[in-house]
């Protein structure tokens, strides 16, 4: 899989909704850093380790003057589950349609017992405040993916 983005380039645009039906788009997000993350669902394992990691990690990324926002196909009404079940304080978008993961390049063909099908490749954007793209990860492996994402920040801002 190669990735159609490169650092440095714009990040593509989206509108999308919370999991409180407020519209949320990346224009309203500029003038501050921003963690964009992609995850395939809502209470699974990984994606739970991922965005406690995110919400504990939370106060690091404010100092910085970063945003964390998830994007997955689910629901309003599952992003409110999950939130509230893990107590998470990060932004959570639905993108039932894939629009935003396929601008994106993450949404592809995936492998799991041998079979093949279409899916969210979980992967992390770094958006400067001017709305470039200053760092990628692809393939994202769960574990201290957050620290990662922290420190990698903290080099960008120095």
């Amino acid at each position: 899989m190669s990735n159609l983005l490169e650092i440095g380039e714009s990040a593509p645009t989206f509108t999308l909704s919370n999991h409180k039906g407020e519209t949320i788009n990346l224009k309203d997000n500029l003038g501050q850093w921003l963690i964009l993350y992609f995850y395939p669902k809502d209470n699974t394992p990984g994606c739970t380790t991922e965005a406690q990691d995110f919400t504990r990690l939370t106060p690091e990324f404010a100092k910085l003057s970063a945003k964390i926002i998830g994007i997955s196909p689910d629901s309003e009404k599952s992003h409110c589950k999950f939130i509230d079940k893990y107590d998470l304080s990060i932004e959570l978008l639905c993108d039932p349609d894939h629009t935003v993961a396929k601008a994106y390049d993450f949404w592809n063909l995936k492998k799991f017992m041998g079979k093949e099908y279409k899916g969210i490749i979980r992967s992390t954007f770094i958006i400067n405040p001017e709305g470039n793209i200053a760092y990628i990860w692809s393939k994202v492996r769960v574990k201290n993916h957050g620290e990662k994402v922290l420190n990698q920040l903290q080099e960008l801002q120095s």
